[in-house]
């Protein structure tokens, strides 16, 4: 582990191997590993970075309506399970006339600045050996899954010129913070939002060019004026919108293998952070070592020309996957690592 290696990476300098991180909920690997090692889990497996976001200290469903898809079984035992809510938006109109800002009311500024900067200097506190990040989960598009739910967002952006007022106030919402969190001294920000679906766009894509990307520019740019380096990062297939997130100002990518690696490489190896891999979880929980090590040996093969690449499996390592298939990952992958 090394925050050096970490702050390195993101800067683009110089390492003597490749940064890595992991987004890990199997807690039985990390039972195994920590037990082993005597260590963190983190600490044991090398992570150089911590991702970790904070959307300030009262969440939405205690200030105003959201809407509870439930959630399927994922961790050990089963114990986040929980079945749907009713929506609180019976019909598109109402999502349509909601303003996030009414709605969920803006924090006092000065006070938000004081938690963010507590929650930053305890997470950086508690990891020594990492980066710790900052940043902010729920910006726009993600906004608008957490208050409506997919049905009730789909329908209502039906009619795209009133759905763009609903996601203008998230966004007002979102820049109080995002304008929070420049104030601090958080190195590196974080900035998360599911815009797109596994296929891809969900609306037409001219839609995410003339009314998102610009509204992230404009997040994105107190925290680059403060100097704080930014990572985009989102679940899903946005290969098509990598040009546009560039454009948009973040200093690197944060994404999972449905967008290809090596695209990503070819366009903003030498110029962007790249966290990410050919390694999928599907892999890891249903493969066997040859084919777990194709996807290591095939991200290994783009990584070491790229000054700005933190290897992680990009769509997670869940609860079902073997823990000696996780003990291999990281054996062989540490095995190789050195520049």
């Amino acid at each position: 582990m090394s925050y050096q290696v970490g702050i390195d990476t993101i800067h683009l300098r110089p390492t003597p191997r490749l940064a890595h991180t992991e987004y890990c909920s199997n807690d039985p690997l990390k039972r195994a590993v920590a037990a082993e090692s005597g260590q963190s889990f983190e600490d044991a497996w090398d992570f150089d970075f911590i991702w970790s976001v904070n959307d300030g200290p009262v969440p939405w469903w205690e200030r105003g309506r959201v809407t509870d898809m439930g959630h399927a079984e994922f961790l050990e035992g089963g114990v986040d399970r929980r079945q749907p809510k009713t929506c609180p938006f019976t019909d598109p109109e109402q999502v349509l006339e909601f303003d996030a800002v009414a709605e969920y009311k803006l924090p006092d500024f000065d006070e938000l600045v004081a938690y963010y900067e507590k929650a930053y200097r305890d997470g950086q506190a508690a990891h020594p050996n990492q980066v710790f990040t900052g940043g902010y989960y729920k910006t726009i598009v993600s906004g608008a899954i957490e208050a409506f739910g997919w049905e009730m967002l789909l329908m209502a952006a039906a009619d795209l010129e009133r759905f763009e007022r609903v996601l203008d106030s998230i966004f007002r919402l979102s820049l109080h913070h995002y304008n929070a969190w420049a104030e601090t001294s958080v190195e590196v920000c974080i900035s998360h939002d599911d815009m797109v679906w596994t296929e891809g766009a969900f609306v037409h894509p001219d839609f995410y060019r003339r009314v998102i990307f610009p509204r992230y520019a404009e997040l994105w740019a107190p925290l680059k004026r403060a100097g704080k380096k930014l990572l985009f990062c989102s679940d899903g297939n946005w290969t098509a919108f990598l040009d546009d997130i560039a454009a948009a100002g973040a200093d690197g990518f944060i994404f999972e293998p449905m967008v290809p690696l090596k695209t990503v490489v070819e366009k903003f190896g030498q110029s962007h952070v790249i966290v990410g891999s050919d390694v999928d979880c599907r892999t890891l929980t249903f493969g066997d070592r040859p084919a777990i090590q194709a996807e290591i040996d095939s991200t290994l093969e783009l990584a070491f020309d790229c000054p700005g690449f933190m290897f992680a499996v990009g769509n997670h390592i869940p609860s079902n996957v073997p823990v000696e298939n996780g003990r291999f990952l990281f054996d062989y992958l540490s095995a190789h690592w050195e520049r």
